[in-house]
């Protein structure tokens, strides 16, 4: 049964005002509902039980019920306006006609006139109490083995504790397949379950039906493009697993799809993959969002097998699938530049000069890295060459100082920790090529993680994160730490960690990783 078609937005204005009127008064009617909605999704209830369902729940509610007609094809629109007994007597013809339609649906399908009579016998001794419910659940069970549409229907008119459940089966041929191009399912209530799925279901959950598929597209667009940063969690030696956690939904994501890797040498989190290093002298990308994987393997250097080796960042040809890798070996100092158009190393070597970079990051498609002397460059990708940018003045450091690049809002940040813990920021403004020291991050809150690298993220209010805040996680913790600035004050410099490797025993907070963000590079203007 097709249901009419309604936009999502429709869907969604619908359970918006069925939870404003229910939330706080009755929020279990409210409860009802999303439940009615997920089981005619999961096709356990069909239209006409639907119908019967929402109008006794939206009972005395004609707004509501008037915004649910215009979901349901016209013969199953409830009927306005009501009386009380003109209620009670739908209400009742709506249970009869739903029963009479079932038994006639029971009919239809068993040929055997001998399986239709005993489902008759069946429904006379419950109603002679000779048989009680549970009996009567197996019975049909039985009866209904291999026609799993009557079950589900059947469910309806049943008490939740006795509900008839059949373990889930795949079917591939021909059959299936006309069976999901042909399944047609609303979007509002797709969107519903996919809030309920981990990163492993949602890809199974793309390949059910055609309709999933095309609903599945737009979802992950937009889960994609969510800004909301998910923490990175290793298990204890002995799960050997990887889970992603929302600390805005708080809920903890799994993917089996990473727990392969988990024997490998983490490096970091960019444009939504996970680098890390391999004992064959390569590197591993992983997109667990994607289900992407790439290996790198190099003969230009020996490659370290150890956490957080490498300072990395992953970064894609504008428009292109071509991608370029930068890895910065932190006991060499060597920044090694892969690119996928040629195929090739090149390292960018330090040795003889009066500075190291420590840290880079993409702004406008291009790479920008920092110095420890705080000098600024744009990294050259047709040679081995960082071109420096003539700054009118530098803020003073010591080799005691710790510089960090991030780009935010637009902005190209640079990050000045000194030895006392103190957190300074400076905006590099390309317009008047200088720097411009920041008394508050403004609508940007600030992401550390255990390699000692920064992310930032603009209005992060949006995901339950403060402005003008530093939120930082340890390889010794499971938990985050925030510290919050005011209007005239940079929040207070949260230390690192004190462990140089991650705990054996127990699971901990191995990085932050930012999704959407997927770097983009124009060749071009790196000539």
């Amino acid at each position: 049964m097709k249901m009419k078609n309604s936009t999502i937005a429709d869907a969604l204005e619908l359970v918006a005002a069925v939870k404003l009127e229910f939330h706080d008064k009755n929020r279990e009617k409210y409860e009802s509902f999303l439940q009615i909605l997920s089981d005619y999704k999961a096709q356990r209830i069909d239209t006409r039980v639907v119908r019967l369902k929402v109008y006794q729940l939206l009972r005395g509610h004609k707004d509501l019920i008037l915004r649910f007609n215009t979901f349901v094809p016209t013969q199953y629109e409830i009927k306005l306006p009501l009386d009380r007994y003109d209620k009670q007597q739908q209400c009742r013809r709506l249970e009869v006609e739903d029963a009479l339609a079932f038994i006639k649906r029971v009919r239809d399908v068993f040929q055997n006139k001998k399986k239709y009579d005993e489902f008759l016998e069946i429904l006379k001794d419950f109603k002679a109490q000779r048989i009680d419910t549970s009996v009567v659940v197996e019975r049909v069970k039985e009866l209904f083995k291999r026609h799993t549409n009557l079950i589900l229907e059947f469910n309806a008119f049943l008490p939740k504790n006795y509900r008839i459940t059949r373990p889930l089966q795949l079917h591939t041929g021909k059959k299936m397949k006309k069976v999901a191009e042909n399944c047609e399912i609303p979007w509002d209530l797709l969107d519903i379950i996919s809030r309920k799925l981990d990163f492993d279901d949602l890809f199974g959950f793309a390949g059910v039906c055609k309709s999933w598929r095309e609903f599945h597209k737009i979802y992950w667009r937009n889960f994609m493009a969510s800004q909301e940063p998910l923490l990175l969690q290793k298990s204890s030696h002995d799960k050997k697993s990887f889970s992603f956690i929302s600390i805005h939904d708080q809920r903890v994501y799994h993917s089996k799809t990473i727990d392969c890797f988990w024997n490998l040498a983490y490096s970091g989190s960019s444009s939504g993959y996970l680098i890390m290093t391999t004992e064959n002298n390569s590197f591993i990308l992983m997109n667990p969002f994607t289900r992407k994987k790439m290996e790198i393997n190099t003969t230009a250097f020996k490659v370290e097998f150890s956490v957080f080796a490498y300072h990395v960042l992953l970064a894609f040809g504008k428009g292109l699938e071509e991608f370029v890798l930068v890895a910065l070996c932190r006991s060499s100092n060597s920044l090694h530049v892969y690119q996928s158009r040629n195929s090739d190393w090149i390292t960018y070597s330090t040795r003889g000069k009066p500075w190291k970079v420590v840290d880079f990051v993409v702004l406008h498609n291009t790479i920008y890295a920092v110095t420890d002397k705080a000098r600024i460059g744009v990294l050259s990708l047709n040679s081995a060459d960082i071109n420096f940018l003539k700054l009118k003045s530098t803020p003073k450091v010591t080799s005691s100082s710790h510089l960090r690049l991030v780009s935010c809002d637009r902005k190209l940040l640079m990050i000045h920790i000194l030895p006392r813990r103190i957190l300074n920021v400076y905006e590099i403004d390309l317009s008047i090529k200088n720097f411009v020291e920041m008394k508050t991050l403004g609508d940007i809150a600030l992401f550390y993680a255990s390699g000692k690298y920064f992310y930032a993220l603009s209005n992060p209010e949006k995901w339950g994160y403060e402005s003008n805040s530093l939120h930082a996680i340890n390889l010794s913790s499971t938990q985050c730490i925030m510290s919050i600035g005011n209007d005239n004050k940079l929040p207070e410099y949260i230390s690192h960690d004190r462990l140089s490797n991650p705990p054996k025993g127990r699971p901990y907070l191995l990085d932050w990783c930012f999704k959407h963000l997927h770097y983009e590079v124009d060749y071009s203007l790196v000539e």
